[in-house]
């Protein structure tokens, strides 16, 4: 690490305030916060300097791994590729999705997720990576082999979040088939015939599978100390489900009345960022920007587009009346660091990590110039 470092005549993004000023670095940490002064040091020039993103749910990684259908790429590799380009978008600290359970739709097994997990722990340990890797389960609880693939992760200690998702039609994400068919009849290729039949399979999976595999996903998440989310809850009962397992996450809420009930019993409030972007869900549910307006949005998450997660960042607070920049910073570090229990980042204030993107903002877009994790420059 570089002993000490000074970044002067910056715009400084604080908890709740901005101040002109400069950052003193030293071993890695935040050592001081002056306000106002002129100091000797790397030239800001007036930009943003804000505390590193840490995203909690992004697959992008497995689009690195098999970027076209039987197509696998050098697992290693791909964990560089997928590193960079979250480092370069102001990411210090990632959780990576890697799917357990699988069915008809995913071109992955349990094996390519395990290469993937282990090139990220070889890549930690030999100090290839930019950002601070952990890896986020996501756990398709209506698959027939949830629990068998989430064993392979037994006594792995980079899991930090596990979420309990169900993706088959007719409740949660895909309450409306219309939707469903869209995304995955064209997806499949499949004819109206197969595509019923389809859909039937998954359903009777669901009804068979998804309940047990729940509970005990949650048992061992407790036992672990593993955070765990909820994904797509639409009504109160499924709100009422996920407080009953110990869900500390909400992730991306298909309605207003699921997210409400979600911030009220003190979960965090989890949405994409191309949801803030595109003023709408995908999957034709709720939008980011009605829970923002509503106070009911905690956390931001780049989802499918890593750059998402700064651009709604610094586009929040123009679509959003009376979010400030400070809020919305918060959104994709502080609030989702403290999600997962990791207290020594996620806010610029002396004693935490040097976790730091400089940001100047060109025509509503911004522009990562530096990042450093821990006081060092990483892109």
């Amino acid at each position: 690490m570089i002993a000490e470092t000074v970044l002067t005549n910056a715009r400084i993004v604080l908890e709740d305030e901005i101040v002109e000023g400069s950052l003193v670095l030293r071993d890695g940490l935040i050592a001081g916060i002056d306000a106002g002064a002129a100091r000797a040091g790397e030239d800001m020039g007036g930009d943003y300097v804000i505390p590193g993103l840490v995203e909690l749910h992004t697959d992008h990684l497995e689009g690195h791994y098999a970027p076209r259908p039987k197509v696998r790429w050098n697992p290693i590799a791909a964990v560089l590729a997928h590193d960079a380009q979250v480092a370069t978008a102001g990411i210090t600290t990632v959780l990576d999705a890697l799917r357990v359970g699988m069915d008809e739709d995913a071109d992955l097994n349990l094996h390519d997720i395990r290469k993937l997990a282990d090139a990220i722990e070889d890549s930690v340990k030999q100090d290839r990576l930019r950002a601070d890797h952990f890896i986020h389960l996501r756990c398709e609880v209506s698959a027939p082999d949830c629990l068998n693939a989430f064993a392979s992760f037994d006594g792995d200690e980079r899991v930090r979040l596990a979420s309990l998702m169900d993706h088959a039609p007719g409740q949660r994400q895909f309450v409306n088939l219309e939707t469903y068919a869209s995304y995955y009849q064209r997806k499949l290729k499949l004819t109206d015939r197969d595509f019923k039949l389809f859909c039937d399979k998954r359903m009777a999976e669901s009804a068979l599978n998804s309940a047990p595999n729940r509970a005990a996903i949650a048992a061992a998440c407790h036992e672990r100390g593993i955070v765990l989310a909820s994904h797509d809850d639409a009504t109160i009962g499924h709100v009422d489900e996920a407080i009953e397992q110990g869900v500390r996450v909400a992730e991306f809420p298909t309605t207003k009345e699921a997210a409400r009930a979600s911030k009220a019993a003190g979960l965090g409030v989890l949405m994409g960022a191309p949801n803030v972007m595109r003023g709408a869900s995908h999957s034709g549910n709720v939008s980011a920007r009605t829970l923002a307006s509503d106070g009911l949005l905690d956390i931001l998450s780049s989802d499918y587009i890593p750059f998402s997660l700064i651009q709604s960042t610094f586009f929040l607070g123009d679509v959003v009346e009376g979010i400030s920049l400070p809020q919305a910073v918060a959104m994709v570090s502080k609030n989702p660091a403290e999600a997962v229990g990791l207290s020594d980042r996620g806010v610029i204030e002396q004693g935490r990590r040097a976790d730091l993107v400089r940001v100047r903002v060109d025509d509503h877009v911004p522009v990562v110039r530096t990042v450093w994790r821990q006081g060092r420059r990483v892109a």
